[in-house]
């Protein structure tokens, strides 16, 4: 399914095995050294890490477009181009993007999310030639059938009910979002509303796609199995062609400083258990100074079987058979979740109270060295798998360059981890682990109640 509308934290338990906590420069990581950028003249920034261990690639084009882009009456639309762009050009019918792909021995996958939209293509590099033709040809000449679009607006709508409306944690995530979020477009949900979803028109299409999937508002990152001459002389065969387009215009909205506790129930009479969630503002972007720090606080709260919320609520208490945190930041501040998913006839209120109640301690008594070091590990260990695989390569240096304006900067992680002290993660949990700095959020379940007309049946003798 080529959506990614909500990202949750993984569990993970590592103990606390040290590792080594020093900067990964790139002299520290094999074969980084032969990192190459280079921008072609309409804009398109391209950025090879060849990696000869295996003869595969992976080429990540990421586009600088996601619900953030969006206003009321198109909300939706950038995820609708993840089916767009599969479902043929001018030169190539629907189905046939996937059909010479996989015959190449290659496979693909599409995300969207607040911020951006990425398309990932997984194949062995003697078909490089043929991932270009084909990247080049949905940007350069994507077709807009009106058939094709009413079926896809269907398959959207699909997944809308599939993901959120049938949902009851989606549904919580995106009532939860659009009150935490006054003026901010983060209040928007990737998927779309239903009304926007159903009346979108072929002009609105064409219009989105001209200003965000244009050259110079796209990152293309090939990993693997290349050299960069051979990707450079590609990229000026298939994509220097293709024009530029006027900047998009900036997000300048600043979501006003929340000041007070905002608060919602959504009473679900297909929730088999309720769910309580708190939404905390993070007050800062992806790439931002607290990063590393609202990481190492997440982890240490959420992460793993040891982590605190877990044997707190899960282990010790037995109120909820789930707990976990995930932060959702992007080009703008976002937001720190924290959840707990509860057993059949649980009570949210204690839950609540329960989750308080540990939130409040970080507060007040900070964080162990051991937690410190746990949580580091944690990190570190995930930066050096990534490290070690050609797709876990491509995705970083994309990250980092389109979040933090520089793919170099994804070797200052460990170093930027390492700095961060336990005093570090008490101030920002003072920060940000206010009530009055956050939404609340309960499914409830209920009783299904009648329709008129099925009660007047049911009383019929």
């Amino acid at each position: 399914m080529r959506i990614l509308p909500y990202v949750l934290a993984c569990a993970l338990t590592l103990g606390t095995v040290s590792l080594p906590a020093y900067a990964a420069t790139p002299a520290a990581v094999p074969g980084s050294q032969a990192i190459v950028s280079k921008t072609l003249p309409n804009g398109l920034q391209i950025i090879v890490w060849p990696d000869h261990d295996i003869p595969n690639a992976n080429f990540y084009t990421f586009y600088k477009v996601g619900s953030r882009n969006e206003y009321p009456g198109i909300t939706g639309l950038a995820h609708f181009f993840e089916h767009m762009m599969f479902n043929g050009t001018s030169r190539r019918k629907p189905g046939e993007f996937d059909r010479i792909m996989e015959a190449a021995g290659g496979s693909n996958n599409a995300s969207t999310s607040n911020d951006r939209t990425v398309y990932t293509d997984w194949f062995p590099s003697s078909a490089l030639d043929t991932i270009f033709d084909l990247e080049a040809d949905r940007i350069a000449h994507l077709s807009f059938d009106d058939k094709v679009i009413e079926s896809e607006r269907g398959v959207v709508y699909s997944e809308r009910r599939s993901s959120v409306d049938n949902q009851p944690f989606g549904s919580l995530m995106e009532q939860m979002q659009a009150t935490a979020f006054t003026a901010h477009p983060y209040q928007f949900p990737t998927i779309g509303y239903p009304s926007d979803i159903e009346r979108w028109t072929k002009a609105d299409l064409q219009q989105f796609f001209k200003t965000y999937y244009a050259p110079n508002n796209a990152v293309l990152v090939i990993a693997g199995d290349v050299q960069p001459e051979q990707v450079f002389a590609l990229a000026d065969k298939y994509l220097s062609p293709i024009p530029r387009q006027p900047t998009p215009r900036e997000i300048t909205t600043i979501e006003p400083e929340q000041h007070g506790e905002r608060r919602l129930v959504l009473e679900r009479p297909d929730a088999q258990t309720a769910t309580v969630a708190f939404a905390y503002h993070s007050g800062t972007n992806e790439g931002g100074k607290d990063t590393p720090a609202l990481a190492l606080m997440s982890t240490i709260l959420a992460q793993g079987v040891s982590s605190r919320l877990h044997q707190r609520l899960v282990e010790q208490e037995q109120a909820a058979v789930d707990a976990g945190t995930f932060v959702d930041n992007g080009y703008n501040p976002g937001l720190l979740w924290v959840y707990a998913a509860l057993p059949p006839g649980g009570d949210p209120a204690k839950v609540e109270a329960l989750l308080d109640d540990e939130l409040a301690k970080l507060v007040r008594d900070g964080v162990t060295p051991a937690e410190m070091e746990k949580a580091r590990n944690l990190k570190l260990s995930a930066f050096w798998r990534g490290m070690a695989t050609i797709n876990g390569k491509a995705q970083a240096l994309g990250d980092y360059q389109t979040f933090y304006g520089d793919y170099r900067k994804v070797f200052d992680a460990p170093a930027a981890y390492a700095a961060v002290s336990a005093a570090d993660i008490q101030a920002l949990a003072k920060k940000i682990l206010r009530k009055s700095n956050r939404t609340v959020g309960w499914v409830q379940p209920v009783a299904a109640t009648a329709t008129p007309t099925q009660a007047s049946k049911e009383a019929t003798p």
